[in-house]
């Protein structure tokens, strides 16, 4: 499987790109990012047209990249309007530019053919920018195709075994999940819900809950890109209220924007949102510490997992059981996206 390129991604936080060049490779582009004088961001590829120069190397004049090896001057579309030693710009001097939306304090980039280059199809994460929730967030490199990743966070089975002491209890991968699949919108849903269940420290310290508890994971993954993951603790028995309402339930948003950097790496951003404790830097430092421990572990293995795909046998066949169902959903619709992505655009209709 190779990449589906007409599709958005997330490229970067908003706060991480000012008005000085950023570089970062996704789906295999080496691309260049800054913010303008008036606030906006701009993405071009990262290689002067003249000899390849990375343009994140040079300089940035007012919102017009200056080329640190010969002079080429680029302006926030991508067009040379500055060759040193002539007054004629050749036609063909200009470096490729990608529509960049704001959205969730998320840089959303498109990689693929700018007239499929569509807003309305970046999926939300509201929570990330609500004034209701309090987030912490980062993102680590993760050595290891995003595949791996998508698989890890579709089957929270591993949490047992892979974050006890953070996140994980016996519960987790003893209770069955229900996976659901909407093959329209492309959404696989995935819930594990427990009744009786072990208060993991990640929610014991930041809650203040004590004993076991009510414990619900509904996951929303969005291929390519977007991975949700609703959560919902409560004393045991605490149960949302008849109208939908739940003022005694604990919610965090945690959220993963899986972004393939080259065949092999992985740019794994993360955040956790929070509706309780929403002034309290002790719960937020402690979440983000928790929270990047948890993710750290998840790059360890998956990373490790890496190299043994890469070093087996032609025909590997690997065995499949029912907490796979929604990994297993998410495999088939991001084929079928790298397929489409092959296709030819279709033709207006007339």
């Amino acid at each position: 499987m190779t990449f589906a390129r007409n599709q958005w991604y997330v490229a970067a936080y908003g706060r991480e790109i000012e008005h000085e060049l950023f570089a970062r490779t996704i789906l295999g582009e080496p691309l260049v990012f800054y913010r303008s004088e008036a606030g906006e961001v701009v993405a071009l590829a990262d290689r002067c047209v003249h000899r390849r120069y990375p343009l994140s190397e040079s300089r940035l004049v007012g919102d017009t990249i200056v080329c640190g090896y010969h002079g080429f001057a680029y302006d926030k579309a991508g067009t040379c309007v500055a060759v040193p030693g002539q007054a004629r710009i050749p036609r063909t001097a200009r470096v490729p530019s990608y529509p960049v939306v704001e959205q969730d304090s998320f840089v959303w980039v498109w990689i693929g053919e700018r007239d499929r280059a569509d807003q309305a199809l970046i999926p939300r994460a509201p929570w990330l920018a609500d004034p209701a929730y309090t987030t912490v967030c980062g993102m680590e490199p993760l050595a290891a195709r995003y595949e791996l990743l998508v698989d890890n966070l579709m089957d929270l089975s591993h949490e047992t075994y892979l974050h006890g002491g953070y996140i994980g209890t016996p519960e987790v991968a003893n209770t069955p999940i229900t996976t659901e699949v909407d093959e329209d919108n492309r959404i696989i849903y995935v819930s594990r819900h427990m009744a009786d269940a072990a208060c993991p420290p990640f929610y014991a310290k930041s809650t203040g809950i004590e004993g076991r508890i009510t414990r619900w994971q509904d996951i929303e993954y969005h291929p390519p890109c977007l991975y949700l993951l609703h959560s919902r603790v409560a004393p045991v028995g605490v149960l949302p209220e008849a109208d939908g309402s739940d003022p005694h339930g604990f919610h965090v948003e945690v959220v993963y924007a899986i972004t393939p950097e080259t065949e092999h790496s992985t740019h794994d951003f993360w955040a956790v949102a929070r509706d309780f404790a929403l002034d309290d830097r002790g719960v937020s430092d402690f979440l983000r510490d928790s929270n990047r421990t948890v993710v750290l572990q998840d790059v360890t293995a998956l990373d490790v997992l890496e190299r043994v795909i890469q070093a087996e046998p032609r025909g590997y066949r690997e065995l499949s059981i029912n907490i796979d169902t929604g990994g297993l959903a998410a495999r088939r619709i991001l084929k079928r996206m790298v397929a489409e992505a092959d296709e030819p655009a279709k033709a207006p209709a007339t």
